[in-house]
């Protein structure tokens, strides 16, 4: 089992009527609501769990791309994947990912990523992903384009990185006439590829027929999460092998304390913060952006989403957040990871409201009384 710290950068900040008062935190939120000034200090601060992560014996850190929105304050993910990559000396940098289709041309990508595994000793885990439906409405972009733009640019970076330059690319969405990036990446023939879903058959057989590792996007029922791993590995047995642990990955909020009540009265405030907020709007889904039958495969399992989960029993019955004592944490995702068969856990250990001080607490408990009795399983 592989441990990485995962970090949304979320802003914490939103105003007590905001959930009568406003439709989403996506897209058109105003973003008179950001303050600058409180800004700093949060990005300081994220960074700050971040590095702590290495110093407390995780394997890495994550980091995603989001647009115009509250969730997560990560336009550009490179640029704290850069931070880290000179802060840090062991830890990976999982950069999941840069959202392929919004990047004009995509070979800025192969460039970033490239400069980031060169500084970072060849530490960098290249994520490569659709984009949330919102970011199609932040970006303008015509949905029913996400599919094969996201081909031909993830395509199109593995060439870069792979095939000796210059050389010419004549594709759908994109026309090089030099496709030559300087650096290249120092892991070869290219970093590790993972690619998060959401459940979308299309993306877990393309990653299972590339034999990338994919992960599970959170917020699901455990239940949503162990038909997605299942159905990964069918897809691998259909492509001729068996899948690997080390392929799955399962990203959960994770909360310890000294015992269960105490966590979750410490917890849940933020959490509720975090449901109730942020993941508003979280769920848009442009038409055209995955094909009819994923469109309902996920839709059907939105009513069991974080969003419009209400009690401690149900989050706790559906394993939406891993919250208690070192013992239940630990023997909670002893059983849910062996369940789901994954070999990286992704835990966020920071959400919504959740400040400073509990967060290295939280942090602290898991990396030494959880994480060293779950490694090696």
């Amino acid at each position: 089992m592989q441990f990485f710290c995962f970090h949304l950068m979320p802003w914490d900040r939103l105003p007590d009527d905001f959930a009568s008062h406003y439709d989403s935190a996506w897209t058109w939120l105003p973003n008179q609501l950001f303050d600058p000034a409180h800004g700093q200090t949060l990005y300081n601060r994220y960074l700050d769990e971040l590095i702590l992560a290495e110093e407390l014996g995780f394997d890495g850190a994550c980091i995603n791309e989001h647009h115009q929105n509250a969730y997560g304050l990560m336009p550009s993910p490179n640029l704290m994947g850069a931070i880290l990559a000179r802060q840090t000396k062991r830890i990976k940098i999982a950069v999941v990912g840069n959202a392929l289709p919004l990047y004009n041309p995509p070979t800025r990508v192969a460039e970033e990523f490239a400069m980031i595994d060169v500084m970072s000793g060849g530490r960098l885990i290249a994520g490569m992903v659709v984009g949330g439906g919102p970011e199609y409405y932040s970006f303008t972009l015509n949905p029913t384009f996400a599919r094969s733009m996201y081909t031909e640019a993830l395509d199109l970076v593995l060439r870069a990185w792979t095939e000796p330059g210059p050389f010419a690319h004549h594709g759908k969405h994109w026309r090089l006439k030099y496709v030559n990036p300087w650096p290249r990446p120092l892991q070869q023939p290219h970093p590790p590829i993972w690619i998060p879903g959401a459940g979308s058959k299309e993306t877990i057989d393309f990653v299972a027929q590339r034999r990338y590792s994919y992960m599970g996007i959170p917020y699901f029922h455990i239940d949503f999460f162990q038909r997605n791993f299942d159905g990964f590995r069918e897809a691998c047995q259909k492509n001729g092998y068996t899948g690997s642990p080390s392929q799955l990955g399962w990203l959960v909020p994770i909360y310890v304390a000294e015992n269960d009540e105490q966590a979750w009265r410490e917890f849940e405030p933020h959490l509720t913060y975090f449901r109730r907020n942020l993941l508003k709007g979280l769920t848009i889904f442009p038409p055209g952006y995955t094909s009819v039958r994923s469109m309902a495969r996920i839709h059907g399992a939105l009513d069991k989403f974080l969003a419009n989960v209400e009690t401690r029993r149900d989050i706790e019955a559906g394993a939406y957040a891993i919250v208690g004592s070192p013992a239940t944490v630990r023997d909670r995702l002893k059983e849910h990871s062996q369940r789901l068969g994954v070999g990286n856990l992704l835990g966020l250990f920071q959400l919504g409201t959740l400040p400073a001080e509990l967060t290295r607490k939280n942090m602290w408990m898991f990396a030494k009384e959880v994480m060293p009795q779950l490694r090696g399983q």
